[in-house]
């Protein structure tokens, strides 16, 4: 009995959510976020950096996530390596990740170590020393990963052709990991340029989340960070913006390798922006409505379980987490026998009736009360919420975008999702492409598509392509 009126007390004065958030700002401008969540003694801190592959210099490509791997290398007062050896010491664990609008360091370790890692994470920021040995080092590191995540898988290699096409102006089409060529050129003052540019604290979002007060986060964060000069390269992130797309591109990629030929599209597509998420919203919720569900979705049930079935996968996804445009997925893994353009053109038409009579009744409120469920649910992880608001405050939303999301998600009506479809869906913004075999065996199984051409980080959906690239 004793146990458990311990037990009701405890609920009753711990949070059942980390859903504490509070804001400020150091005088040097690093913006720092505090999730308190006291039902365990960890903490998660994350540095983002609003730099990413879409911000390199021309010719430099692949700078930023070459810069993440080199922030691993030694400062003034910790040697190569010590970093994470340090972080390994306490019982933690560390990595980085990087986007085209993002670079993001983290550790997570016991609360009562958080003074530590503000103390080696804030040196790194300004005080990263780099050898030619170590550009000769992590050059062939990375080199070798493109080998490894892209060259050697065709998957990979259809999504970077199909990036390149789907954005005709916008710097989205250059590959996070870099081309090779350019790669090969990589150099310690390309290096350099971007780490003294980009790496400072008016450019940085300070996220620690656990069991923390946000009294005890600034006096560290102040003493840690504070001293830090800023950084008087930091300007507005306006990039080369889109033109009209007035045609459809065609991708034909054929392998050797390819076991399992499938579809697969991309359309030009809306962003969250601050204070107007809700069309974003809409294509949210169009695409679990498309292909969220394996067994219930409007692909599943009519590509997958109808009289005439032509496909053992289909999927669709969006996320609208960027800067600038996204783009709103779909996937068709044809049945054995069935070709390509059979399987394309059964998607079509399941998309035609959709835009011509809308969501169902029953199903839209079935996947707005799973929304619902997962945005409540979602709460209960601390480090996910970590990276939630992260990468919101990276791309330019607000704190307030971020808690307001699960009600714009639930505002949204049918006939918005209908709408969106039609703006969204044009195959002129779009970009087919298909993956094939040299040769096709009559009887070759199929199965869904490995989209995953990058090590994908522990909160990324399983089933949408990521282009993190992490150290």
């Amino acid at each position: 009995m004793l146990r458990r009126t311990l037990a009701l007390c405890l609920l009753a004065t711990s949070p059942a959510f980390a859903d504490d958030v509070t804001t400020f700002r150091l005088n040097n401008g690093l913006e720092v976020v505090v999730i308190e969540d006291h039902r365990a003694p960890v903490v998660t801190q994350m540095v983002w950096y609003r730099t990413g592959a879409a911000d390199e210099a021309p010719g430099k490509s692949g700078i930023a996530h070459f810069l993440e791997h080199l922030m691993f290398k030694g400062t003034e007062t910790l040697a190569p390596g010590e970093f994470s050896a340090t972080v390994e010491a306490q019982g933690g664990n560390d990595n980085a990740f990087t986007s085209w609008d993002y670079t993001a360091y983290f550790q997570r370790v016991a609360a009562d170590r958080l003074d530590l890692m503000m103390q080696i994470e804030s040196d790194r920021m300004r005080n990263l020393q780099i050898s030619d040995e170590d550009i000769t080092t992590e050059r062939a590191v990375i080199i070798e990963e493109r080998k490894q995540r892209t060259d050697s898988s065709p998957a990979a290699l259809l999504q970077e052709q199909m990036r390149a096409a789907q954005f005709l102006n916008h710097p989205y089409r250059i590959p996070i990991i870099g081309w090779k060529h350019e790669m090969e050129g990589l150099d310690r003052q390309a290096a350099l340029d971007h780490y003294t540019r980009f790496y400072a604290p008016n450019n940085a979002i300070l996220v620690v989340a656990g069991d923390v007060t946000p009294d005890a986060v600034r006096d560290m964060a102040q003493t840690h960070y504070g001293p830090l000069t800023p950084s008087d390269a930091i300007t507005d992130r306006i990039r080369p913006s889109e033109p009209p797309q007035i045609a459809e591109r065609r991708i034909t990629l054929t392998d050797e390798r390819v076991s399992e030929p499938y579809v697969l599209r991309t359309y030009l597509a809306p962003e969250r922006n601050p204070g107007d998420q809700q069309q974003a919203a809409a294509l949210t919720i169009l695409a679990e409505l498309l292909g969220g569900s394996g067994q219930t979705s409007l692909f599943a049930q009519g590509l997958q379980f109808g009289p005439d079935p032509v496909a053992v996968y289909a999927s669709a996804y969006y996320d609208g987490t960027a800067l600038d445009n996204s783009t709103f997925g779909l996937v068709v893994v044809p049945m054995p026998g069935v070709d390509l353009a059979t399987a394309e053109a059964a998607m079509d038409e399941v998309i035609a009736e959709f835009i011509e009579t809308g969501p169902d009744p029953e199903d839209f409120a079935r996947i707005k009360t799973q929304i619902r469920a997962s945005q409540i649910y979602s709460r209960d992880n601390v480090d996910g919420l970590a990276r939630r608001y992260g990468e919101a405050l990276a791309v330019g939303l607000t704190v307030q975008d971020v808690q307001d999301w699960p009600d714009v998600l639930d505002a949204v009506t049918a006939e918005q999702v209908q709408q969106a479809a039609r703006d969204v869906l044009n195959r002129n913004a779009a970009v087919t492409g298909w993956l094939m075999p040299t040769e096709l065996p009559a009887d070759a199984p199929a199965q869904a598509p490995e989209l995953v051409p990058a090590e994908t980080p522990a909160e990324a959906p399983a089933q949408m392509p990521t282009e993190e690239a992490t150290e």
